[in-house]
């Protein structure tokens, strides 16, 4: 697209006037940005270093855009009225008057930013579409910024836990002596008996604790909280972080209920804030490995999918009495061994499909050992219908030894994962199986908490990923609709959520 015809476009485009008198106030002589008066206009895109596209009123455009970018509220000043921008092609928007929002855009040639086209559904988004997108395509890159106040580069990121209940919380105070991402500031569990066995076991700072979460907050203002309840809590959590501009990483899955989720999603969106959901199973280079193949083809169109997720059982295995307590609870966990366990297939599918939203969901559930586990099912099978693809779920308390593995069968070859960095695979025309060397996971990606650093210091965007909210929010459905089945007998049918 040439020159004359971008400023045609942004002519049509600029009924504010907002464009003319940013390029009138242009002096930083860089050729990096030109200052903007952000009191002018709502949302543009810059084009290139003279040229800003004005879209549309912020909120709304941001509640298009969010699920497939990023959102970061600058909150360091109040008086903000001019910004040089300094790297071309971002989308930015003024959503208050004591900062800037970031809204960064998918790189050209993927998934995500196909979409992002085809969304924009006003008059100036149809424009755009048409005329801009082939230059876009040229020199789009993107900014990942990310939702909620961001952390300077090479800082360690602030976090504080809420809730001790969950036993995955020892394995992340062993990490994070030597984890340089992040530094805790702060602990809250109204349980003072249960704070005391964390404070002396892991040798931890009186100071760090407190017994309610809400004054925690107030008075660290963390960058980001941890959160080790029961599933039943995410919510109230998620929701009381989210309202402080905090973003938050709970322990897998995201919550008990498709209403809980939804919710979960309204506030993140409102508040302009990061929630990610935290599998052991993402930090196995095997299911990297099995994804990134599926996604160069190396399989083919994927048709079936097997995953083997669980262990003996939490009493089998020793888990603590309050763990014990409410991952039996059919309401505080929602389910037994088919949330505990189903979740990690269900990620790894929804992955798998891009977020495609199944077709329906068929389940069956077992109670093998029904005076350990009265309340909840300890063994299921879930089935999972895809349009011209399917997966088998089996999560379960009765399993021999602990195992998570995955099998990916498409029409040019299948892999299978084994234990966190094993495949082995076989591919069309070859006549047995193989090992696959397994790479290592990239620097940054390796634990849930550089990950979390990476996002939140910008270098990572939880791009539908196993991590991110809009893939999580299908998981849910799948795993209440397993719920509903087994309870039923019936197939469930699920259509996508309503944005």
């Amino acid at each position: 697209m040439g020159r004359e015809e971008l400023n045609r476009i942004v002519s049509y485009l600029d009924t504010s006037g907002a464009i003319r008198k940013a390029e009138e106030r242009t002096a930083t002589g860089s050729g990096d940005g030109v200052g903007l008066d952000l009191r002018e206009c709502n949302l543009y895109f810059e084009i290139d270093t003279q040229h800003f596209v004005t879209l549309e009123p912020c909120r709304r455009t941001v509640a298009e855009v969010y699920p497939i970018g990023t959102v970061s509220i600058l909150r360091n000043s109040t008086t903000i009225s001019h910004l040089q921008l300094f790297s071309r092609t971002h989308v930015r928007c003024h959503s208050e008057p004591r900062g800037i929002g970031l809204v960064s855009v998918p790189s050209p040639g993927n998934r995500a930013y196909t979409h992002f086209l085809s969304n924009m559904r006003s008059p100036v988004h149809r424009i755009l579409r048409a005329a801009l997108a082939p230059a876009l395509a040229l020199s789009l890159t993107p900014l990942f910024a990310s939702a909620g106040a961001p952390v300077a580069a090479n800082t360690p990121v602030r976090v504080a836990i809420i809730g001790l209940v969950h036993d995955h919380a020892l394995g992340l105070l062993h990490a994070l002596p030597t984890n340089s991402s992040v530094q805790l500031v702060g602990i809250a569990e109204p349980d003072t008996k249960l704070a005391e066995q964390y404070e002396h076991r892991f040798h931890l700072d009186h100071a760090l604790f407190y017994t309610d979460m809400n004054t925690m907050m107030d008075k660290l203002h963390p960058d980001a909280v941890l959160v080790y309840t029961d599933i039943l809590d995410h919510r109230k959590v998620i929701e009381a972080a989210a309202q402080r501009g905090i973003p938050s990483m709970v322990e897998k899955p995201l919550a008990t209920t498709v209403e809980d989720a939804l919710a979960i999603r309204k506030t993140a969106l409102e508040h302009h804030v990061q929630v990610l959901v935290n599998y052991e199973t993402t930090w196995y280079s095997s299911n990297a490995e099995a994804i990134r193949e599926a996604n160069d083809g190396k399989l083919g169109t994927i048709r079936r999918v097997v995953v083997h997720d669980g262990h003996e059982g939490p009493k089998e295995i020793g888990v603590s009495p309050t763990f014990f307590g409410w991952l039996t609870d059919p309401v505080k966990n929602g389910a037994g061994a088919m949330f505990d366990f189903g979740c990690y297939g269900a990620d790894l599918m929804t992955v798998l499909m891009h977020d495609e939203t199944p077709v329906s969901v068929t389940a069956v559930a077992l109670q093998d050992k029904p005076n350990i586990y009265p309340k909840v099912e300890d063994d299921a099978t879930i089935i999972v219908r895809y349009k011209g693809a399917e997966a088998v779920l089996q999560p379960s308390w009765a399993w021999s030894f602990a195992r998570k593995d995955m099998e990916v069968y498409g029409d040019k070859g299948y892999v299978v994962t084994e234990a966190s960095d094993h495949m082995r695979a076989r591919y069309v025309p070859e006549k047995a199986e193989s090992q696959v060397n397994v790479p290592a996971l990239e620097n940054g990606q390796q634990d849930s908490l550089d990950y979390l650093a990476g996002v939140l210091h910008g270098q990572i965007q939880p791009d539908h990923d196993l991590t991110s909210l809009p893939t999580n929010m299908i998981v849910v459905q799948i795993l209440a609709a397993a719920r509903e089945s087994a309870k039923t007998g019936r197939t469930v049918m699920l259509k996508p959520l309503a944005e």
